[in-house]
Order: structure tokens, then C-alpha cells, then sequence
């Protein structure tokens, strides 16, 4: 039970608390903040002054306990959204981050930050227009700072206006040569674009200058092969992991980086050391339940019924431009739209969010019934979409992955459409996903039991999908196949697209267009099979992986 407020009693908390914060001690300046909000609870500036010092040792579930106590006591403390916004972004809550943030510039619309980090969220969750409203907001709010410059910088890329991107941020780093935020940016817009060694460098300069910006080293070492005459990248990298105040998210990556690091290097036991290692951390802030996602496959199987397929024709649209790209993540799914995209007369889409928001609205509306409004509507936004990206593109391609759950909802949608099924060895794909960074607000598992789970769901669905989707509209892609004998599978992708032959999409490694997926570097290279059966160099560590070696006839893949 609260006590009653003693001012003799909290001055003395209250000035100590302050002095500690000052010295820059705020783990020091808890236990007093704390007696002084057990005597007076309903204070927000005490309570945001302990979320503060919470936040700032990387007590989180602390933290955001204080600041909300400091919001509910005032519902206009803009400091203590803010502050609630950063500590449920790190807790990996997104959606309630996004309503911190919100709440703090309605109450201070000139609050640049906020502003910022609201659109690198909602770009995340894939609101795209969202997203460079709110780094507008960042720029005009913040002018010629540097959250301001970013806020452009930001906006013009999600904007795909890359050249003027580049060039802010250079402008950016020339005033203030020690950005790190800004580094991190060309570095990864560099990237995308095949221009490694610059890249190498941004990464570089944005750890050195900021080391609680340690994950930036994963982007690092997978601008090109790690080798032996990476003098002591490894070492610092390990290092790093003990860097003070270090984010879980930060954390996660860097192991990620460590165990791509030793995988260069042929230390196969090192690397799955720390690919468990960054799983581990990833389970702290984002559990799977593979129960739960199995039930779902089995609604999604008994809605879409031969039947509702069968009335494509007279509920769907009559256009032909979609071509999706779906599968596993890891499967080959960015080297197909690469080849695909190098016809004239495609553009590549990336990975939109579009069906992820539409089918899981479509799903939680329950049982068939009047499908033509939801329908109608759903082609229509999604037609605005692909031609707010590319206006007269004959063809384009959405390489979202987990488009593969809606892969049904989309053919009654877009009877013309083509979807192509990316398909991979199961234990080469679970592998290379325990190996990449995922976003934390993706439900989605990358390790262990759950994982395996996943794929035994995913590939039921599959099942369904090949049984009741016309074959000329479902073609299946093999990565072994097209990497064993590209010509023929690539000229099966193009026809099937109804697109005439192109040489160049034998070339996929020569396609000038940004990449923004983890398989930056290997999407720079021609075609290449040393990813075939790359299992057997950690067979002694899968663990529960070992599960999908033999799970399914698909799933037997040569040796290169």
C-alpha cells in the first residue's frame, strides 16, 4: 500500500536520484527513484524519470511498467509516450510502439524523432505510404538536423529514389561526419546495389563511430565472403558481444554475423554455436506456437475448396500482370525475380506486404460467403499498388515469400496471374533461415522443434495448393534443378509467364536493380550449386533440424 507523500523524505530521494542520472549512473539512481515512487505513486515525473533509468540499463519490462504509470497519471506527458515508444520497439512490440509514438506527436507535432522512428516501423510492417508520410513529417519538423536529413534521406528511399537518397546522405556525412545512423543508411542503400567495398566501409565507420550499433556487422560480412585476410574481424566481432548496454536486437545479429563469420572460415562447429546462440535470443522477445499455426493451415485447406477455385474465372480480375513468387523463405525466391525481372517487359516488385494484410483479414472473417465485394476491392488495391510501383509494366513481380498462404485467395482474386513455387531442400532452407535475420514482428520460428513444425504445415498447404490450382497458373521451381541446368527451368519461368524468350534472364547476376533481401551478395553472382546440400558440412550440429533430412520425397537433394 502506497505511503503518504513525505516531502522530508523525498527531496533527499529525489536530489540524489537526479545527481546520479547526471553523472550518468542511472542503474545507481533506481533504488532511490524507486522509494520515491513508493511514496508518492501517482507522480509521472518520478515514474518517467525510473522508466528513463530503466531504459537506459535495458530493463525494459521495467521501464515500460514506469512510464506507463506516467502516462496514465498524465495523459499529455509527450516525453513519456516518446520514451514508452522506444522501450516497446525494443521489446519487440510494434504495433504498441507505433501508438506511443503516435500519442507523442499528436501532444507535440514537432517532435522529429518520433516522427522517424514511427515510419521506420510502420515501413517494416510494410505500410509503405505510411512510412514516407511519416519521414516527411521528420524532415519538415527537423529541417537541416541530422533526424530532420535523415527523416529525407528515409523518405526518398522507400521511395526507391535512390540517386537522391545517396545524395542527401552524403551531404548528411559531410556535415556530420560522425552519423552513424547515416553511414548505416549508404551503407545498406550501397548494398543493394552491388557496391560492396563502399558498402564495407559505411558499416565500418557506423560501428566504429556508434558500438551499440554492433549488428551493423552483419551487413558487414555479408557484403562478400569473410576470409583469412580479414585480419581480426572475427576476434573484434566477438568482442563486441560484451559491449555495455548492448540491445537484445543488436545482439541477435551480431551472433548472426559471427556464426556467417566462422562459416566463411570452415569453422562449421563455431558457426552453429552462435546461429543457436542468436535463436536463443530471438525466442526471448518473440515465441511461435506451432500448434496454433497448424489449426490455421486447416482453415485455410478447408476454405479454399475446389469449388471456390473453380469460380475464379467469374469472381476474379481479368488481369495478367501479378506474378508471385512464393515459398519458404531461403528458397531461391530472390533469384528468381531476378531472372524474371530481367525481361523488358517486367519490373520486380520486392517483397510487398499487400496479401499478408488482405488474407489475414479475409481469413478472420470466418466461413465463405459473399466473396465478389471483398474480392473486387482486394484486385483493385492491389492493382494500385503495382501501379504505383510501375505504371506500364507488363508484368510484376511480389516476391513475398509467405504469400504462400494466400497463394488460393490470390488465384480467385487474379485468375490470370502466374504464382510460382519456389521449392528447396527442406534442411538446406531450415538451415539458411537459422542463419538470417528476421524481423521480430514476423511470427515466424528459426530454429528448432517449431521450425520443423512450420515446414510440416507449410508443406500441407503446398499439397493442397498443387491438388486444386490449375498447373498453367501453380508452377513449381526446384532450386537443385535450376542450379544444376538453369536454361531450361528459366526458359519454362519465362513461358509460363507468357512473356516472350530474353537472353538476358540467363544472366540474373547482371540485373542493375536494388536487392533488399539478406542474399544481396549472392544475387551479384551467376548461378552457383556450392548451396546445395550444405547440411551435410553441420550434420553433427542440426539438432532438431536433423528431422527434415529425410522429411519427404522433395526434399532428397544431390551433392554439388
Amino acid at each position: 500500500m502506497p505511503r503518504s507523500p513525505n516531502p522530508q523524505q523525498l527531496a533527499p530521494l529525489l536530489a540524489l536520484a537526479t545527481k546520479l542520472l547526471r553523472a550518468g549512473r542511472p542503474a545507481d539512481a533506481i533504488p532511490p527513484l524507486r522509494e520515491a515512487a513508493l511514496l508518492q505513486p501517482s507522480d509521472p515525473i518520478i515514474q518517467h524519470d525510473l522508466g528513463l533509468a530503466c531504459l537506459e540499463i535495458d530493463r525494459v519490462p521495467d521501464a515500460i511498467a514506469a512510464l506507463q504509470r506516467a502516462v496514465a497519471s498524465n495523459p499529455r506527458y509527450t516525453d513519456a509516450y516518446f520514451r514508452l515508444g522506444i522501450a516497446l520497439e525494443k521489446l519487440g512490440d510494434i504495433g504498441g510502439a507505433i501508438v506511443a509514438y503516435d500519442r507523442a506527436t499528436e501532444l507535440v507535432p514537432s517532435l522529429t524523432e518520433a516522427w522517424f522512428r514511427a515510419g521506420a516501423l510502420v515501413y517494416t510492417l510494410g505500410h509503405r505510404d505510411e512510412a514516407i508520410g511519416c519521414f516527411r513529417r521528420a524532415a519538415a519538423t527537423g529541417g537541416k538536423t541530422s533526424f530532420g536529413r535523415l527523416g529525407t534521406a528515409r523518405a526518398l528511399l522507400t521511395e526507391n529514389r535512390n540517386q537522391e537518397a545517396e545524395q542527401v546522405l552524403r551531404q548528411t556525412l559531410a556535415l556530420d561526419p560522425r552519423n552513424a545512423m547515416a553511414h548505416d543508411l549508404l551503407g545498406n542503400l550501397l548494398s543493394e546495389f552491388g557496391r560492396f567495398n563502399e558498402a564495407r566501409e559505411c558499416f565500418q565507420h557506423a560501428i566504429a563511430i556508434a558500438p551499440l550499433l554492433a549488428g551493423s556487422y552483419y551487413d558487414l560480412v555479408r557484403c562478400r565472403p569473410v576470409t583469412s585476410d580479414d585480419d581480426g574481424l572475427l576476434r573484434q566481432m566477438e568482442a563486441a558481444l560484451a559491449t555495455p548496454g548492448l540491445e537484445a536486437a543488436q545482439r541477435l545479429r551480431l551472433y548472426l554475423a559471427i556464426g556467417k563469420a566462422a562459416e566463411d572460415l570452415g569453422d562449421y562447429a563455431l558457426a552453429m554455436q552462435h546461429f543457436d546462440a542468436a535463436d536463443a535470443v530471438r525466442r526471448g522477445f518473440a515465441s511461435f506456437d506451432s500448434a496454433a499455426f497448424s489449426i490455421e493451415i486447416d482453415r485455410l485447406i478447408a476454405r479454399c475448396t475446389p469449388e471456390l477455385i473453380a469460380q475464379a474465372p467469374e469472381l476474379g480480375s481479368c488481369d495478367a500482370t501479378p506474378v508471385l513468387i512464393i515459398g519458404m523463405p531461403r528458397s531461391g525466391t530472390t533469384l528468381v525475380e531476378q531472372i524474371v525481372s530481367m525481361h523488358p517487359e517486367v519490373e520486380g516488385g520486392g517483397e510487398l506486404h499487400f496479401w499478408n494484410e488482405r488474407g489475414a483479414a479475409w481469413h478472420r472473417s470466418g466461413a465463405a460467403g459473399n466473396e465478389r465485394p471483398f474480392l473486387a476491392k482486394a484486385a483493385a488495391d492491389y492493382l494500385g499498388v503495382l501501379r504505383g510501383i510501375a505504371p506500364t509494366a507488363a508484368r510484376m513481380t511480389d516476391k513475398m515469400p509467405f504469400n504462400f498462404l494466400w497463394a488460393g485467395l490470390i488465384y480467385v482474386a487474379f485468375p490470370r496471374a502466374i504464382i510460382i513455387h519456389c521449392l528447396r531442400a527442406a534442411v538446406d532452407t531450415a538451415l539458411s533461415i537459422h542463419q538470417t535475420h528476421f524481423h521480430p514482428s514476423l511470427a515466424f520460428p528459426t530454429g528448432g522443434a517449431e521450425l520443423v513444425a512450420y515446414f510440416r504445415s507449410y508443406k500441407r498447404l503446398m499439397a493442397h495448393w498443387r491438388r486444386v490450382l490449375p498447373p498453367d497458373r501453380f508452377i513449381e521451381v526446384d532450386y537443385e534443378d535450376l542450379t544444376r541446368a538453369p536454361e531450361p527451368v528459366i526458359r519454362r519461368i519465362i513461358a509460363a509467364c507468357g512473356l516472350a524468350w530474353y537472353d538476358a534472364c540467363l544472366h540474373p547476376e547482371c540485373n542493375p536493380r536494388a536487392v533488399k533481401t539478406p542474399s544481396k551478395w549472392q544475387t551479384r553472382q551467376p548461378i552457383y550449386r556450392s548451396s546445395v546440400a550444405r547440411w551435410r558440412r553441420y550434420e553433427p550440429w542440426l539438432g532438431p533440424l536433423r528431422a527434415l533430412v529425410d522429411d519427404g520425397s522433395e526434399l532428397d537433394a544431390g551433392i554439388a
